[in-house]
């Protein structure tokens, strides 16, 4: 039994034909736009990416990328099949086409749907990226002469201010490495000296952090230096009083504003999936409904269409059969017992099947 059957006289079809006509093209807009949000979500990344680690970042705006030029051709070409199926003269030439047509659109809206899901599932990837990309970044901070990593003290400078942000996981980040180049060290002074012998490594640790911590919107001076010595600075307790540099670290701030986007285009993705997916629903059903008019010969006359032509369970056992059977038909097996197919393939008689003994010659 057919799944949704739906009837549908001449004038439905070339109603619903027109109709699907324009949403495909519909569709090629929603293709541009998949398109251009992966694009967007790339160019993102890429402006961070001396933050991040090397990964598999690059895997959910590449895939919408991709998705978006293929809805661009599918749907293109949808178009002119569903234009042309207004005329069951025309759809003669597409018949044999539509089918396939289905059954890609269908794997491709499913991949829609997987890119609209890893939007959701990449939060993990991507917090591991800027976890180890940040502390590189501010590892490094001090080599402003070294070639290479000369840019990351205006970047991680560029990026708390712009993000509002202090360290990797927090303002104490800055003080486990030494983040002040041995350039700008006097190596004359008692107290500098003290704090290289002091650390196992040979590193000037502070308690301090740089300028970029800085809240702008706090009414007291910024204190940068001894930021947990509370004699150090007047009317100052460190564990009490709000201190005016960013508390937030910015793996936590990046990944917030990368969420908050992928969480956008995820949406974006899902609608523009349901969309695609109402669409094929509908070149499903013109596509049966035109095939069954060929097939009564009346083309004035009324046509059934649906999505199955047969029960879903029907459908599974027919598809599975399919595939258990595929390549079974070029194997010859060897099992004992079983015959040849060669063996009863009939001969042709071309002559006298009963031919005398005397006519053979015999061996002298």
């Amino acid at each position: 039994m057919a799944v949704l059957k739906v009837k549908f006289t001449k004038t439905k079809r070339d109603k619903l034909a027109q109709i699907l006509w324009i949403l495909n093209w519909v569709s090629v807009v929603s293709g541009i736009i998949l398109f251009s949000l992966g694009l967007f979500l790339k160019i993102e990344i890429k402006k961070r990416n001396e933050v991040m680690a090397k990964g598999d970042i690059n895997s959910v705006p590449n895939m919408l990328i991709s998705v978006g030029v293929i809805a661009c051709i599918i749907n293109f070409l949808g178009g002119k099949i569903c234009y042309d199926c207004s005329d069951a003269n025309k759809f003669s030439r597409w018949k044999l086409v539509m089918l396939p047509y289905i059954i890609c659109t269908f794997c491709f809206t499913f991949c829609i749907l997987v890119g609209a899901l890893m939007c959701y599932t990449m939060r993990n990837e991507l917090e591991e990226s800027l976890y180890l990309g940040l502390r590189d970044a501010i590892k490094f901070y001090k080599d402003t002469d070294i070639p290479g990593r000369c840019f990351l003290k205006k970047t991680v400078d560029m990026l708390q201010i712009g993000f509002q942000c202090c360290g990797n996981n927090g303002f104490r980040d800055w003080f486990e490495i030494q983040w002040v180049s041995a350039r700008y060290l006097n190596m004359a002074s008692k107290e500098v000296l003290d704090r290289l012998k002091s650390n196992v490594d040979g590193k000037f640790l502070v308690d301090g952090v740089p300028f970029s911590c800085c809240n702008p919107s706090s009414p007291r001076p910024c204190i940068q230096y001894q930021l947990t010595n509370n004699s150090a600075h007047y009317n100052y307790d460190f564990l009490t009083e709000e201190l005016n540099i960013w508390v937030k670290g910015c793996r936590e701030a990046l990944l917030d504003y990368y969420t908050a986007i992928m969480r956008s285009i995820g949406i974006a993705a899902l609608l523009i999936w349901f969309f695609e997916l109402s669409v094929l629903i509908g070149v499903r059903y013109l596509q049966t409904a035109m095939k069954n008019v060929l097939l009564l010969g009346d083309l004035e006359g009324e046509s059934d269409g649906w999505l199955l032509e047969n029960s879903f369970v029907e459908t599974a056992k027919y598809n599975i059969s399919i595939i258990k059977n595929l390549g079974k038909a070029n194997q010859i097996s060897t099992v004992s017992g079983m015959n040849d197919p060669n063996i009863d393939v009939q001969n042709t008689n071309c002559g006298k099947t009963n031919v005398p003994t005397k006519s053979i010659p015999a061996a002298s």
